[in-house]
C-alpha cells in the first residue's frame, strides 16, 4: 500500500533522529533545537500519515464488502437468468409441439374442407399476423376484440351453422361456440 510504504521511510527517519538526541551526540543547542523540531513534525507527519491509512483501510473495507455484496447478487441473477432461461426453452419446446400437433390435425381436417373456404382463410391469414380466423366470444370478436353490435349479432343468430360469418372490423372468419353469446 502507498501509505505504509509512505509510512516507513518517515518512521525510520524518526528513530534515526530520536537516538540521536538521547545519545547527546548533538552538542550545538541550535542543531539540537532544530532536531527537536524536525522530530515533532516527523511525529506529525506519521500520525497524519497513520490516519491517512486507517482511512484507506476502513474506504478498503467498505468497497470489499460492496463488491462481495454485489458479487453475491450478480451470483444470484446469473441463476435466475439460468433458472428462467430453462423456463422459457421448456415453454419454447411446450409450444412448438403443439404447433406441430395442431399442424398435424389440420392437415388431417383440411380435405375435408371446401376450397374456397381455405383460400379464403389463408388470405386472410396472411394480412393478419397468421390469424386468419377467430373465436366468437360473449358477443367479441377474439382477433381484434372488438364488441359485435347487436343487429350483425342478431343475424349470425339466424344464420345457418354451416355459413361463414365474418367480422366487420378485421375481416376474420368468426367461429361460434357455446360461448358466442348467440
Amino acid at each position: 500500500m502507498k501509505a505504509e510504504a509512505d509510512l516507513e521511510p518517515v518512521r525510520q527517519r524518526l528513530a534515526r533522529d530520536q537516538e540521536r538526541i538521547a545519545d547527546g551526540t548533538v552538542a550545538d543547542p541550535r542543531q539540537l533545537e532544530s532536531l527537536i523540531a524536525e522530530v515533532d513534525h516527523l511525529q506529525k507527519r506519521i500520525s497524519d500519515l497513520e490516519d491517512s491509512e486507517l482511512e484507506i483501510m476502513e474506504k478498503l473495507e467498505t468497497a470489499t464488502a460492496r463488491a462481495n455484496e454485489l458479487t453475491g447478487k450478480a451470483d444470484q441473477s446469473r441463476a435466475e437468468v439460468k433458472r428462467l432461461t430453462g423456463e422459457r426453452d421448456a415453454k419454447v419446446t411446450a409450444i412448438n409441439s403443439e404447433a406441430a400437433e395442431r399442424k398435424t390435425e389440420r392437415s388431417t381436417l383440411q380435405p375435408d374442407l371446401p376450397a374456397d373456404l381455405i383460400t379464403l382463410y389463408e388470405r386472410i391469414r396472411g394480412g393478419h399476423g397468421g390469424v386468419g380466423a377467430a373465436e366468437l366470444r360473449n358477443r367479441r370478436c377474439t382477433g381484434c376484440q372488438l364488441e359485435i353490435n347487436a343487429a350483425e349479432l342478431r343475424e349470425f343468430a339466424a344464420a345457418p351453422a354451416d355459413e361463414v360469418l365474418r367480422c366487420e372490423e378485421c375481416s376474420r372468419i368468426l367461429v361460434r361456440t357455446e360461448h358466442s353469446g348467440l
